[in-house]
C-alpha cells in the first residue's frame, strides 16, 4: 500500500524556520512530480510548492516564493519543504502529494490525503 507520511511540523515563533519531511512507503517517488499543499483553518486546501521528478524544476505559490524551498531525494523516497521567515499566517496543516502532472496545483484534483503535519507560528 502506497503511503505518504508528513512530519516535521512544530510550534515556532515568528521569523523561525522549519523543515517538513514527506516520506513515501510502498512505492517510489522517482517518477512522480511531488507537491506540498496546506489547509488553513476553516479554508480550502491550497497549493504551496511543486518539484519535478528529477528536481530540475520547481514552482511555488506566491505565499512561499521567497521563503520556502522544496527539494527531494528519490533514493530516500523523500521530499522536503524548508520554510524560513515563518509568519503567523503559516499556521496551518501541511500535506504532501504525488502530483498527476508537474503543473497541477489544484488540490481538488486529489483525494485520500494523509494526516499532514501541523505548523504553528506564534507572534
Amino acid at each position: 500500500q502506497v503511503r505518504l507520511v508528513e512530519s516535521g511540523g512544530a510550534a515556532v515563533q515568528t521569523g523561525g524556520s522549519l523543515r517538513l519531511t514527506c516520506t513515501r512507503s510502498g512505492g517510489t517517488i522517482r517518477y512522480d512530480p511531488m507537491g506540498w499543499f496546506r489547509q488553513p483553518p476553516g479554508k480550502e486546501r491550497e497549493f504551496v510548492a511543486a518539484i519535478y521528478e528529477d528536481a530540475s524544476n520547481r514552482y511555488y505559490a506566491d505565499s512561499g516564493k521567497v521563503r520556502f524551498t522544496i527539494s527531494r531525494d528519490n533514493e530516500k523516497n523523500t521530499v522536503w519543504l524548508d520554510m524560513n521567515s515563518l509568519e503567523p499566517d503559516d499556521t496551518v496543516v501541511y500535506y504532501c502529494k504525488s502530483l498527476k502532472y508537474f503543473g497541477d496545483s489544484e488540490p481538488r484534483h486529489y483525494d485520500h490525503w494523509g494526516q499532514g503535519t501541523q505548523v504553528t507560528v506564534s507572534s
